[in-house]
């Protein structure tokens, strides 16, 4: 290691540094044998060729010691649902520093190269999944959503529900299970929309072979849910669960009913703020609520000026603070039109509401609302402009059940 680090370089990682930008995922959140032969891959050396579609997909920046990669950051292209309105995001992933060059502000400057990158590509908005939450609260991002998972016994099944269509099991890549999943991702705030890459990723640490589809058609044929599941020693396990009305969540609950001489359990994760005990009969269920994705605002004037708020008759303005994107740090005006046509300028019109980035990306996320945030002191604003905020912002909370 050199003995100043200035003399580390940092430039974009090309794919003839494959094995190198593996070795230090591998080191860095220790990936055993094991763990690869579980999802499903023979070896390291086939799963290090999975990977290499991210690094042709994704920027990728790194520092080198010489010509060995030490420290990296990668930039995934994605495009998620904020509200209704489809924003282009940058999905940060494959962070990594090998822990003899730790406290030496490499990936201060690489976290800085990305939000730089991301907003110069029109990617508004990043997500990633933290390793380490107060770190990237440092950096700016803030959680966006949890994850739900559930413990039920069989006979805490719900009550068979008739519903007019049917269930038929079918492979996990079939036709119908991307189209239910497209309509159902451009319908709920946060989602992601896949291409075929990013379903690919989807099931990348899965092992897909041994995953079913269960997939609901209504009266019309139209397919309208999607349960992804396996069964094994007694336990249903439910992946993932995503549909477009109710009559589609009755009949998928209906599928996982019918197995109940075959199972003692059911477990699965729900990716919503929506806990399943309410829904059941018998609610005495366990579940356990963990922060999944954290978010962040990566250019706040482009952000604002697409967002969909609702009309409010009242203009009020953000005073933004951000240590790690000084872009970010100013005053952002907002006047909002009744065909909900956003002006964003530089102008403090409006009652005042002061906050950091953090907590301006958790607000327009709707992980908390803005009179939860004020309570909390995370945010100051009066009462009546905090009124104001709380008409102006939507109320959906976030789905996201990607991984990358």
């Amino acid at each position: 290691m050199p003995e100043n680090h200035q003399d580390l370089e940092l430039k974009a990682v090309d794919e003839k540094y494959l094995d190198q930008f593996n070795d230090l995922l591998t080191y860095v959140f220790q990936i055993t044998e094991s763990d690869i032969e579980e999802s499903g891959f023979e070896n390291k050396r086939e799963m290090i060729r999975s990977k290499k579609p991210i690094l042709e997909l994704s920027k990728v920046f790194g520092f080198f010691d010489g010509d060995q990669l030490i420290s990296q950051i990668a930039i995934y292209p994605c495009e998620v649902n904020i509200h209704g309105r489809l924003y282009k995001m940058g999905g940060v992933t494959g962070v990594g520093t090998y822990p003899e060059y730790m406290n030496h502000g490499l990936m201060r400057r690489l976290i800085h190269k990305a939000l730089v990158t991301m907003r110069e590509d029109g990617q508004w908005i990043s997500y990633l999944y933290p390793y380490n939450i107060p770190f990237y609260r440092r950096k700016g991002w803030e959680i966006m959503s949890d994850k739900l998972t559930f413990k039920l016994r069989d006979t805490q099944l719900p009550k068979n529900v008739a519903v007019p269509g049917v269930v038929e099991r079918l492979a996990v890549d079939h036709p119908d299970v991307y189209t239910v999943y497209d309509e159902f991702a451009r319908k709920n705030h946060g989602a992601m929309i896949r291409n075929a890459f990013h379903w690919e990723e989807y099931w990348r640490f899965e092992n897909k072979e041994e995953r079913t589809a269960a997939v609901y058609y209504d009266k019309s044929g139209n397919p309208t849910g999607v349960l992804f599941y396996w069964v094994a020693e007694e336990v249903f396990h439910i992946k993932e669960m995503f549909y477009l009305d109710q009559e589609a969540r009755n009949g998928l609950w209906n599928f996982v009913a019918a197995h109940f001489s075959m199972v003692y359990w059911v477990k699965g994760d729900i990716y919503k703020n929506e806990p399943l005990a309410f829904l059941l009969d018998d609610a005495q269920i366990t579940e356990e609520i963990t922060p999944y994705y954290m978010a962040r605002i990566v250019d706040v004037r482009k952000f604002l000026q697409r967002f969909p708020f609702e009309y409010t008759p009242a203009p009020f303005h953000f005073e933004v603070t951000d240590a790690a994107a000084p872009w970010n740090n100013g005053i952002f005006g907002i006047r909002i039109d009744e065909d909900q046509t956003v002006e964003v300028s530089d102008a403090p019109i409006g009652g005042k509401i002061q906050l950091d980035i953090q907590t301006l990306t958790c607000m327009m996320m709707n992980y908390r609302r803005p009179s939860y945030l004020a309570r909390i002191e995370r945010l100051e604003a009066d009462a009546k402009t905090l009124q104001t905020l709380e008409t102006a912002l939507p109320k959906m909370e976030a789905y996201f059940s990607d991984y990358f």
